[in-house]
Formats: C-alpha cells, structure tokens, sequence
C-alpha cells in the first residue's frame, strides 16, 4: 500500500511517495515531488508500480523513444487514431527536435518526475509559455506511448504540465443574424450587378457565402468541396486544404469528416451554381478558380467576403499606423462562430453541437462556446438548416436566397 508524506527541510516543502517494492532491502521504494498534485498524479498513473515488467529493446534514451514516437504517428497513427498529415508531420518534427535537445543525463527507464520538472523549467526559459506547454504535450504522448508499448514500467511524466494561455480567452465575434442576412443580401445583390466582371466573380462567391453561413464549415473546408458532397441528406466534409493552404489533405482529426445538415435554399443555389457554372476541374473541386485549381484562403478573404463586408455596410473604423482606416468588421471565420451561436440559441445537444463543428475534444467546445452555452435560452424552433430560420425572420416573408 503506498502512502503520500509532507516533508519540510532545507528545499522547502516537498512529498514523498512510499510504495512497496520487492527490489528494495526495506521493502519500500520512495519518490520526491515538489508539490502534492505531482505526487498523486504518480500514485494514480501507476507510477507506484515498480515491479511492472519493461520490454528488453533498443528504446534506451529519450532521443530513441522520441524517434519511435515520430515514426508511429507518421505510419501507423497514435493510439488508435489516423496517421497524421504531412503537415503535422512537420510540426511534431520540430517539437521532437526540442525534446531531444534537451540534455536528459538518464536513460529513459530511469526518469522520474522531478527530471520531467527540471524539463519543464528548461522549456520555460527557453521557449514561449505557449510553445512550451505544446512540447510539454507532445512529450506526454511520447511517454504514454512507451508505456502503453511496454518500453517503460509507467508515464512518470503525469501531471506535469504548463498551462497555456487559451487563444479562446477572449470572447470569439460572432455576427448577428441580422448581420448575416446583410451578407447575404449583398452577396444576392452582387451576383445580379450590372458589372459583367463582378456578377461573373459573384457566381462562384455567393453560394460559397451561403454555404458557410449555413454549415459552419472552415474556410479550409468548403474551399475544397467536392461537387458530389452536397447531397440531400446535406453537405459531407472529408478533405480540407493544409500547410497554409498549399495542399490537398484530409481534415486534421476524424473528427474532422461529418456530414452538415444544410436548408433548403442552400442547397437549391449550391446546386444550380455546381449543375450550370462549375468549371470542370481535375481535382474535383466545387468552386474551383478559373485555372481549375483551389481557390486561395487569401483571395477568398480579401478579395470576396471583404468585398460583400463593404457592401453590406458592416465595416468599423480603426487606428492603424497613427491613420484611421475602414476595415471589414468580421472575417470569414467568424460564420462558424455564427453557426454555433445559433445551435446553441437552439438548444442542440452539446455532443451534437461537438460533432457539427468537427471538434474532436468537447473541452474545445466549451472553451470556445461555454459562456453561449450558460447564456442560452430556450427557443422553439424545428427548422432543419439554419438559414431556413433566417428565412422565417424576414419580415417581408421573402427568401434572402433569391434567384439570379
């Protein structure tokens, strides 16, 4: 039976964990943390166990366990999940360059936790809070993974951590619905300009627009649909654009691919625009550009949804540089925001809301939409789409969808 003890001397207070050991002359083994919550993370991952038996291989050094780690994640995917994307290939690179440039001074059979302490002191003076709390992250993979593999009798790296500053700390903008029947307005208005050249460009913008608006999709996401992924039963994600936007992939997570109930207007004007004017292309795309390629999330967002911004009216004034400029009051992520917002005036269920927005953690969701979620009142509404409630607010009863 192990136990927990306070002890106070000349490094201040630390706690030891007592466990019984059959190596050991006493009986007992004991391990040293500096503080009560890393003690208890190694009682309760196990750490106690330490009989357990541990595979004879060539995992010797952090460096090696490193490596292993890497060519798991990259060929076979990690913990049961999908290999990862050459993109994250690359970023999981760079964290295990930082990993192994640490000086350990142990094999990786004998780290115990206050070596994973002193790791984390050196990533802090190192790195950025949030940098460090990445590698931090990667580097609790890496162990959990040799432990699952049997090259270590136990993740001693449990409960260490660094909490990072969440980039959702801030409160995320979300347009009103009257915001974005303004959008959508001026994309209809757009579309039907006198100006050949830009009712040509509003061909291919607007049921983009709408898409977004109604799905919540990444900007990554719908700029890569496939013509055949509308379908009746709504828009289905499987692809998404990486590294930038310079490549073809598949969504980051599995969580990623889902399919999107659309309304029904939506889905008239997607499918028009993909039956009448969509450029065949060899990549499948639903709105490719006129050279058959994907379209840029750069162009998209300057020379598209800034443009129906500054159509719509929905622009604010702001100091850049000692000058005062007018720019766009929203971005094109900021839809996804929207759609959220308005599955949970709905009340959808969280593990719903979780699945339509593709986040693989529900934690993700929360942190970003928790003070939505707690704000929330009840609403009575059975339309399936979300611009069909939209449509239901327009006071005139007309389609904001309406024909070219």
């Amino acid at each position: 039976m192990s136990d927990i003890r306070k002890r106070v001397g000349r490094k201040g207070t630390t706690y030891q964990v007592r466990y019984p050991s059959k190596s050991s002359k006493t009986g007992y083994a004991y391990a040293t943390f500096s503080t009560l919550k890393e003690a208890r993370n190694f009682v309760e991952s196990g750490g106690t166990r330490a009989n357990q038996s541990v595979r004879q291989c060539e995992i010797k050094t952090v460096g090696q366990a490193v490596d292993k780690w890497l060519a798991i994640c990259v060929k076979e995917g990690r913990d049961g999940r999908d290999p990862i994307t050459r993109h994250t290939e690359k970023t999981y690179g760079r964290r295990a360059e930082v990993m192994k440039a640490y000086e350990w001074g142990k094999a990786l059979q004998e780290l115990q936790a206050p070596d994973i302490v002193e790791f984390r002191s050196w990533l802090l003076s190192r790195h950025s809070r949030y940098q460090a709390h990445k590698v931090l992250s990667s580097f609790h993979s890496v162990m959990k993974e040799m432990a699952l593999r049997g090259h270590i009798a136990s993740n001693v790296a449990a409960g260490i951590s660094i909490r990072a500053d969440s980039r959702y700390d801030e409160p995320v903008v979300i347009p009103t619905p009257a915001d974005v029947q303004a959008l959508l307005a001026a994309a209809d208005r757009l579309a039907n300009s006198k100006n050949k050249q830009t009712a040509r460009t509003w061909e291919r913008y607007r049921p983009m627009l709408y898409l977004a608006a109604d799905t919540g999709m990444r900007p990554q996401e719908y700029l890569v649909i496939q013509p055949f992924n509308i379908t009746e039963e709504g828009a289905k994600v499987d692809r998404a654009l990486e590294g930038g936007g310079y490549k073809l992939s598949v969504p980051k997570t599995a969580a990623g691919r889902r399919t999107i109930e659309i309304s029904p207007q939506t889905r008239e004007l997607v499918t028009h625009y993909r039956d009448h004017k969509m450029i065949p292309n060899k990549f499948d795309l639903l709105f490719p550009t006129s050279t058959g390629r994907w379209q840029s999330i750069d162009n998209w967002r300057k020379r598209g949804f800034y443009a129906v911004c500054c159509e719509a009216g929905l622009m604010k004034t702001v100091e850049e540089d000692g000058e005062t400029v007018e720019r766009p009051k929203y971005k094109p992520y900021d839809l996804r925001h929207f759609y959220a917002s308005m599955l949970i005036e709905r009340r959808t269920n969280l593990k719903k809301i979780q699945k339509l927005m593709g986040h693989e953690d529900i934690k993700t969701t929360l942190n970003i939409y928790g003070h939505l979620i707690e704000a929330a009142e009840t609403r009575d509404d059975s339309s399936v789409g979300l611009l069909s409630i939209l449509t239901a607010r327009n006071s005139c009863g007309e389609s904001v969808a309406s024909p070219l």
